[in-house]
Formats: structure tokens, C-alpha cells, sequence
């Protein structure tokens, strides 16, 4: 008989692994309190980051620290009440980014994201999602010559080590790819590996679609409880009441707080994030995902008109928008490209989730059998969840993984 399992969050990862866990023969229902891919897969990038071999460390040099006192940066901005909230697993997060540390978590990281084409791609194909992928990778441009050599530096390691691939664009070779760049940007790096997405939110969508289509059910509505009844698991919502072997808590920003009913503390927090979508201005056309790099900001030509993504906003998860960053970054990235009007009354807001080691966790729960973790992807849960749909599908099914699992297991905290 198929072991039946509930997966909690259709976001990227739940769907992934509800995903895998159906093709290889489980009786798996995914639920979520709204369709897949609208909360936190909906918002993002939409760049599958085969380069983003290294995880995005806290500021630990005193200049970068200071400039970011005045909260008037566009990569990031905070808010004190968010900071004191989230003030142990920040503290955390900054000692996690020492050299020493850091050096230790790069290699574990990027095991995962080395994973991140191969088990993207059966996916696309299976949800026949081809028609909303670009192969071609991105561009990040630069102001300055200096920091431009410097990121050519870690460029170059990453290749060194990881096999990520690029190239180095002057200002000529980057107008033949971008013609309508301001004046100020004077080159670029162009990652060869990624691929990019014109709609995150309805990749996901497709991989859900998928996912039925081989047996899966997809229920949307709120999860009331959680609750294990000897061997096997009750998940109580307010539809239903589902009696299973397994359950799998992929609830991304949200994980941390409702593990705690099951007596569980990660030392969780988000960085919040925003986009709008703007129409350009006739004649000017945007060809590559753009990163301007040294004010931290991101703009996609999506489906639904020119996203443009913010940086990091640190707060509480529910507190009130506060669009002052998006209008900062947009009000640069007017300089650097022709935007049009904005294309919605308001912006949409989500929020990342993140450990203080930035690593995932992916693997069975230490205090209960038949309980599975999947959360923490940070900034590229959109680039690791098909990866993570694999090897957790691998671990509960007490197969081989292709990588060690180790770095990423919930007992480390």
C-alpha cells in the first residue's frame, strides 16, 4: 500500500518534494491555505542561480556596518522593532558570517546549489513549463572599475571551484546586449549557468499541475493542527481531518513559528523583500535580468512588464509595507533604464526565510518519527527547491542522497 503523506506549504520546496514523493509512488496531498506559488515563490527574481555558490554573509567591515546605521540604503533597510525581535539569530548570523565560519559553510552550500539545474530541469519538462525559461543567464552591472575586478576576483573562484561559468562585459560589449543602459554603468559580469523565469509564481503553479496530473491532491485551506497518534500522523484543517504516515513541514517564513506547537525553536528570521512592474518607455526594450550591483536592486523583463525586485528589509514577518524602499530603488533605477508607468496601485511584499547559518534544513525531525523539515532556503529557496524536493524524497525513502546531508540537519541548532 502507498505511504500517505501530507505536505504543509505549496510554495517552490512543498511542491517540489510533494512532487518527487508522488512520482516514486506515495499517496501525497499538499496543503496550503492559498493556490501554489503565491506567497513567498511568487515574489521573487525568478532567476535560477546556478553561480550563487556563496550564501549572502552578514556586513562584518566597519564601513559597511556604519553606512548602514542611517537606514537610506536600497539593498538593505531595517526597522528597529524587526531588528530587536530577531535580535539573537542576527547575532548569531553575523558570528556564523566570519571569515573562519564562513570559509566552512561555502562548501556545504554550494553542494546544494550545484544540484540546482539537473533537478530544475525533469520538472520544466514534465509540467511542460519550457515556454517560460531562458537559458541564456543574466547580467550584473557595475559602476565602478574597482569593485567590477573585485567581483571578477570571486568570479574566477567560484569557476575555479564550483565550474560556475561567465564572462566579463566591458561597456561596448554590454551596450551590444543592453543598448538602453544609463551612462553610469560601465560593465558588466555575465553568469552563463543561471536560467531565468517570466513568471516564478506560474512555474510553480506548473510544477503543481504536474504534481496532480500524477495522482497528487492540492488542498487549499487553512491547517488547524498537527498532531501524532501513535505511529501515524492526524493533520486537522479547516476542510478536513487527514490521518497519515507522514508529514512534511514546508512552510517557508512561517516554519519557525508553527513549529513551536510541536516544541521546536530555530532560531528563525525573514528579510523582507518587494517588487512592482513597470511598462518601459517606446522604443527601449530590456533583454536581461539586470542586477545593478553596487545599489542592490534587480530588474527582470517578466511576463507581467519590468519587475523590479528590492533588496533586504529586516522586520517582524506581518508588519505593515513600507514601500520607501522600492520608491528609492526605483527612483535609481529610472537612471540606469527607461521605465514606464507603474503597472499596480501597490507593491507586492513576501518575505524570505532565513537561518543565522544560512543553510537550509532539510532532513527528519529529532524529536518525532514521521516528521520531515524542509525550510530556511533564504534568498534561493526559488533556485534549491526541486533540489530539495530530491534529496528529501531520497532521505525518507532511506536512499543514498547525492550529497551529504549532514550540514543541513535540524539537530545542529
Amino acid at each position: 500500500m502507498a505511504r500517505q503523506t501530507v505536505v504543509l506549504g505549496a510554495g517552490i520546496v512543498g511542491v517540489s518534494i510533494a512532487w518527487q514523493l508522488q512520482q516514486r509512488g506515495h499517496q501525497v496531498t499538499l496543503i496550503d491555505r492559498h493556490q501554489p506559488g503565491r506567497e513567498t515563490s511568487f515574489g521573487n527574481a525568478g532567476i535560477i542561480q546556478r553561480e550563487a555558490v556563496r550564501p549572502y554573509a552578514f556586513p562584518r567591515d566597519m564601513k559597511t556596518i556604519m553606512s548602514v546605521l542611517p537606514n537610506k540604503r536600497v539593498d538593505i533597510r531595517y526597522r528597529p522593532a524587526g531588528m530587536i525581535n530577531a535580535a539573537s539569530p542576527l547575532l548569531s548570523y553575523w558570528h556564523n558570517s566570519s571569515s573562519r565560519l564562513y570559509k566552512k559553510i561555502v562548501p556545504e552550500y554550494a553542494s546544494l546549489i550545484e544540484l540546482c539545474l539537473k533537478t530544475h530541469e525533469p520538472m520544466i519538462e514534465a509540467a511542460n513549463a519550457d515556454h517560460l525559461v531562458r537559458r541564456e543567464g543574466w547580467l550584473e552591472i557595475y559602476r565602478t572599475p574597482k569593485k567590477l575586478a573585485q567581483r571578477v576576483k570571486e568570479a574566477e573562484e567560484a569557476r575555479d571551484h564550483y565550474g560556475v561559468q561567465f564572462a566579463v562585459l566591458d561597456r561596448e560589449g554590454l551596450a551590444e546586449k543592453e543598448p538602453d543602459l544609463g551612462s553610469d554603468i560601465i560593465g558588466a559580469i555575465h553568469w552563463l549557468d543561471p536560467w531565468t523565469v517570466a513568471d516564478p509564481g506560474a512555474l510553480v503553479a506548473a510544477y503543481a499541475d504536474s504534481f496532480t496530473q500524477l495522482g497528487g491532491r492540492v488542498l487549499q485551506t487553512d491547517i488547524k493542527g498537527v498532531q501524532q497518534q501513535g505511529k501515524r500522523w492526524q493533520v486537522d484543517t479547516a476542510a478536513e481531518c487527514l490521518e497519515v504516515d507522514e508529514v512534511v513541514v514546508a512552510l517557508g517564513p512561517w516554519a519557525g513559528s508553527w513549529l513551536k506547537g510541536l516544541g521546536y525553536h530555530f532560531p528563525t528570521f525573514v528579510k523582507r523583500g518587494y517588487h512592482m512592474h513597470y511598462t518601459t518607455q517606446p522604443s527601449a526594450k530590456l533583454h536581461y535580468w539586470l542586477m545593478d550591483a553596487e545599489i542592490g536592486y534587480l530588474l527582470a523583463p517578466m511576463n507581467a512588464g519590468v519587475r523590479l525586485t528590492t533588496g533586504a528589509e529586516l522586520d517582524r514577518l506581518e508588519s505593515p509595507a513600507d514601500e520607501k524602499q522600492l520608491a528609492d530603488a526605483e527612483k535609481v533605477a529610472r537612471s540606469v533604464f527607461p521605465l514606464g508607468e507603474r503597472r499596480e496601485a501597490s507593491a507586492w511584499k513576501g518575505a524570505r526565510p532565513c537561518l543565522p547559518d544560512m543553510k537550509p534544513v532539510i532532513g527528519p525531525a529529532p524529536k518525532h518519527s514521521g516528521l520531515w523539515l524542509a525550510f530556511g532556503h533564504g534568498h534561493q529557496g526559488f533556485t534549491l527547491g526541486p533540489a530539495t524536493g530530491q534529496l528529501l524524497a531520497d532521505m525518507m525513502e532511506g536512499k543514498p542522497t547525492e550529497i551529504d546531508m549532514a550540514p543541513f540537519r535540524a539537530d545542529r541548532f
